[in-house]
């Protein structure tokens, strides 16, 4: 992978992550170019990893053979539709990291047939915690499929799809995920405050209890009902809150809220899949 040069068009808060997990895997930083309009932000982008910088997305294309989509999905169409000509003509890897845009979208707007690698990066990738779920069309090559990983790889664990429809439920557990969790953090914080625990005592105590957890379920060959069943001993305290749970629906909940999730992703990507500006 050393002997490519990557290129990000736009410069965000996920281009500045992977280009940091990117350095610190050893990918050298002259190989690496960012194109964004903020002139601030790619001083700050050079200044910090050392990249090249530019504010014409065209000039990135003629640089990078491997192209990283990392603009808002909003404005992916007008993104492509303007470096369409130099994909093709140059047959560019394109990633994409849009939420919700689908690759025949992609490769309509950029004008014909394109290898393309679609992924849904969640936000605990800002910290290198993330997880990522991976689609690519047929016209990528393996070569350019373990790129692909390895570029995702360097923010957190990476998963591929087969099934491009997949990337909706990917959408609704992983993508949205992160703030379910966050509110069962929030609600066992509060929960904590309410018996009597001070805040910030409440807050430790909920943060390092799930980090735990989700370490301790990584590292365990066994899944998550065994490990909820290991903790919960008959007639204790975790049974009884477990049970309380269950009759107020807890389950039933969670799915019709997940499935929800994944409902409202469809119908975003069939929204943002249009010609429409």
């Amino acid at each position: 992978m050393e002997n490519k040069t990557i290129g990000f068009i736009g410069g965000g808060n996920m281009a500045s992550s992977l280009i940091g997990g990117l350095i610190a895997d050893g990918f050298p930083a002259a190989r690496l170019w960012v194109a964004d309009p903020d002139a601030e932000r790619r001083e700050t982008l050079a200044r910090r990893f050392g990249v090249h910088t530019t504010a014409d997305n065209r000039e990135l294309t003629e640089k990078a053979e491997v192209v990283v989509m990392a603009v808002k999905p909003q404005i992916m169409h007008e993104a492509c539709q303007a470096i369409g000509n130099n994909i093709l003509e140059k047959q560019r890897l394109v990633i994409s990291i849009a939420a919700g845009v689908r690759v025949e979208a992609i490769e309509r707007w950029l004008g014909g047939p394109s290898a393309i690698v679609r992924t849904m990066p969640n936000t605990p990738s800002l910290v290198g915690s993330g997880a990522t779920a991976l689609f690519a069309n047929a016209r990528v090559q393996p070569a350019q499929r373990e790129l692909a990983e390895a570029i995702l790889r360097a923010v957190g664990l990476t998963l591929w799809l087969d099934d491009e429809s997949q990337m909706d439920a990917v959408t609704a557990v992983s993508g949205s995920g992160p703030a379910y969790f966050f509110l069962i953090m929030e609600l066992l914080e509060n929960a904590g405050t309410k018996l009597g625990l001070p805040p910030e005592t409440a807050r430790l105590l909920s943060l390092q209890t799930a980090f735990g957890a989700a370490k301790l379920a990584l590292e365990s060959p066994d899944d998550s009902a065994t490990l909820r069943a290991r903790v919960t001993s008959p007639g204790g305290t975790t049974e009884r809150a477990l049970a309380l749970f269950e009759v107020g629906g807890l389950r039933e909940l969670f799915e019709k809220a997940v499935a929800g999730a994944r409902d409202r992703s469809v119908e975003l990507a069939d929204k943002l899949g249009t010609d429409k500006p």
